[in-house]
């Protein structure tokens, strides 16, 4: 009896069950079957966005390679690299544009350009050291000569006019000049020289952070991070000297001295143009040193100066000396 009492208890519920909530397990049911409908949506469309983002994760590493050229082009890209370390260095201006640029420049009629002469001279140190770490002082009619000969090197440019560097700088897009504050005069030569010649072991030494330099010839204006470029070429050809009271290139060229001794790397070539007029020939002597001049033309001086530490500008005083007593002369060239 028990058991045909537990069997009629198991046939009872299901129809129990039924009658008292037939149509709630029915919408239970279609609930159900709808829930998992969208969990199966939501599945779909989360496997697609991940799958979407993994094409394009996979799409993009393989387009480009280490070098981050296209991957089409890797061979050939490999190809021109080989050719590139076989040869010359890829940013090196070819010899037939370097010439056809200094013909074309010493060839031009245009007033106030530079002596055919001094222009080939300063475009041979450029040829040899190029491409360089290459100061400029001054803005002039080669302004963009000196930066094409400098090709893939970097070349800075220094003028007094801010005006003018403005100018230059939105006919040359790219070209990097800064203007410059200064505070001496040609007539004051004598003064200045023997402000810095007592001051020789102290704010006006041959090797120190310009930057923080209390010398009346030491140009401490300039953006910081010029002073600690090693300078390889550093050519002279601003500020106007042409009068007595222009500003002279003596802070230019104490400046430059300073700077190839004191971030140079080994040697480091100076160019002084004008160097007939006064100023600039005594200042030359004074701070780059006659034994370190190894070519000169009527205007133009090229000194090769040594970096390192050192307590004297000149080996050679007698030299200095014998050259600042020299008389005046030049002093109306053009600047």
């Amino acid at each position: 009896m028990k058991g045909i009492s537990s069997t009629k208890l198991i046939l009872l519920q299901p129809s129990t069950i039924h009658k008292q909530g037939g149509n709630g397990i029915t919408t239970s049911i279609s609930i159900l079957v709808s829930h998992h409908h969208r969990i199966w949506l939501i599945a779909f469309l989360c496997f697609f966005t991940f799958a979407s983002l993994l094409t394009l994760l996979n799409t993009t590493t393989a387009v480009r390679d280490p070098n981050g050229l296209p991957s089409s082009s890797s061979s050939a890209a490999a190809a021109v690299t080989s050719a590139g370390l076989s040869s010359s260095p890829p940013s090196l201006l070819p010899a037939p544009v370097f010439d056809a640029l200094v013909n074309y420049a010493a060839s031009s009629n245009s007033s106030g350009k530079m002596a055919e002469g001094d222009l080939r001279t300063i475009a041979g140190v450029l040829r040899r050291q190029a491409p360089c770490n290459l100061l400029v002082f001054g803005i002039g009619h080669e302004t963009p000569l000196w930066r094409a000969l400098n090709h893939g090197g970097r070349t800075v440019f220094l003028d007094e006019n801010e005006y003018y560097v403005a100018h230059v700088e939105g006919r040359n897009p790219g070209l990097e000049a800064y203007d410059v504050a200064y505070t001496t005069k040609v007539r004051e030569l004598p003064e200045l020289l023997d402000a810095a010649r007592r001051q020789r072991s102290g704010e006006c030494r041959p090797v120190q952070n310009l930057l923080f330099s209390d010398c009346r010839l030491a140009i401490n204006d300039l953006p910081n991070q010029l002073y600690g470029v090693a300078w390889d070429v550093i050519l002279i050809d601003g500020p106007k000297g042409h009068s007595a009271t222009a500003p002279g290139r003596m802070s230019a060229i104490f400046t430059a001295a300073v700077m190839a001794r004191s971030t140079g790397r080994g040697h480091v070539d100076v160019l002084v143009h004008d160097y007939d007029r006064e100023a600039e020939r005594v200042s030359s002597a004074e701070f780059l040193c006659t034994e370190n001049l190894t070519a000169a033309t009527a205007n133009l001086a090229h000194f090769v100066i040594r970096s390192g530490p050192t307590e004297e500008f000149c080996d050679n005083r007698t030299a200095v000396a014998s050259s600042s007593s020299q008389p005046a002369r030049g002093a109306t060239a053009s600047s």
